[in-house]
């Protein structure tokens, strides 16, 4: 039986890749920090489906807790390691940056840290597509440079893949880097567009909508990024495993991959997508651009379909008539004034 530790298990994405591969049989060790960024009860909720599996465990601490959490890799002895744990969010970057040095680089260090110590065969780790900033040049590929980061998010994003390839190359621990693409579904966060937008409409309110609505970005379902996960998981950086198009290093075992679903959507049609959803008109109120922010994102996910055979492909409108009908199950009329 293999045994997975996953950072950020009572957040979005490390929800779902534990509940799948709890499905799969796989023996998860799960951390999380439980922070209020946003709704700590979401949070929670989503811990407590994950203790339904008899093989899922779970340790709250924080990241920069070091002791805590070299205690819990080394308890669990994990076959692999996936990093999600982060302190997401481009404009809380901008009003609080050192929640992002504290765990986004020192949060991470400590795990690299506890992972050197634990050996895994393969440690992956969480990036974003914030990282190619100021790039234009779509849809963007691995092998492009990223020096241009707009957020200090993104910034400590691009930090992580460069402390990791060094890590790769002088300790020889295998590092996989992903990059996601808006990701959302079901459980999502509800600072991200979707949630916002999905309890504004319902609720009547107006929406902000910025740059005027002239953004596009690369909507992610999460059912398909976890897919995409899990085959990377499999597919281990090593020499002599180079693809055509690939970003392996040639001096540690070491590789970054996009997880997209290679489609452009722009924003005026994911709303709409949110409208045909819902059955009501959203009331859009139109701004400039966030600081901070980029107008379009878009993936090449050439590489992960070389890797895993595998490429992402739910459309946006069926993804958001799903996430719509979890909020529906989920969040009453109260609880819906509540969270505003």
């Amino acid at each position: 039986m293999k045994r997975a530790f996953i950072t950020g298990t009572a957040g979005f994405i490390g929800f779902h890749l534990a509940e799948l591969l709890l499905q799969d049989g796989w023996d998860v060790a799960g951390y999380d920090g439980m922070t209020d960024y946003y709704d700590v009860t979401l949070k929670q909720r989503r811990h407590a489906l994950l203790h339904q599996h008899a093989r899922f465990t779970a340790t709250e601490a924080m990241l920069e807790d070091t002791a805590t959490l070299t205690r819990a890799v080394t308890h669990a002895q994990p076959d692999v390691i996936i990093h999600l744990a982060a302190q997401a969010g481009v404009r809380h970057s901008i009003e609080n940056p050192r929640a992002y040095v504290d765990a986004n680089i020192i949060g991470t260090f400590n795990l690299m840290e506890a992972a050197l110590a634990a050996r895994p065969a393969h440690l992956l780790m969480a990036s974003t597509s914030s990282v190619y900033g100021a790039n234009t040049e779509m849809p963007y590929v691995e092998t492009q440079r990223a020096d241009t980061q707009m957020s200090f998010y993104a910034a400590t994003k691009k930090a992580n893949e460069a402390m990791a390839h060094a890590w790769a190359h002088i300790h020889g621990l295998p590092i996989t880097m992903f990059r996601f693409f808006t990701v959302y579904g079901p459980w999502g966060r509800p600072d991200m567009a979707l949630f916002k937008f999905t309890q504004a409409i319902v609720a009547g309110a107006p929406i902000d909508v910025y740059n005027h609505g002239e953004m596009s970005r690369d909507f992610t379902y999460i059912a398909d990024l976890i897919r995409g996960i899990r085959l990377l998981i499999d597919k281990v950086p090593q020499q002599g495993t180079a693809v055509e198009g690939d970003t392996l290093s040639p001096v540690a075992p070491f590789r970054v991959v996009n997880i997209g679903n290679s489609t452009k959507v722009r924003l005026e049609d994911f709303i709409g997508a949110i409208e045909t959803a819902t059955g009501r008109k959203a009331i859009r109120n139109y701004i400039a651009m966030q600081p901070g922010d980029v107008p379009a994102t878009w993936a090449d996910g050439d590489l992960l379909k070389r890797l895993t055979g595998y490429t992402p492909q739910t459309d946006i409108r069926e993804g958001v008539a799903a996430f719509i009908d979890w909020f529906r199950g989920e969040y009453a009329a109260d609880t819906v004034r509540r969270l505003d």
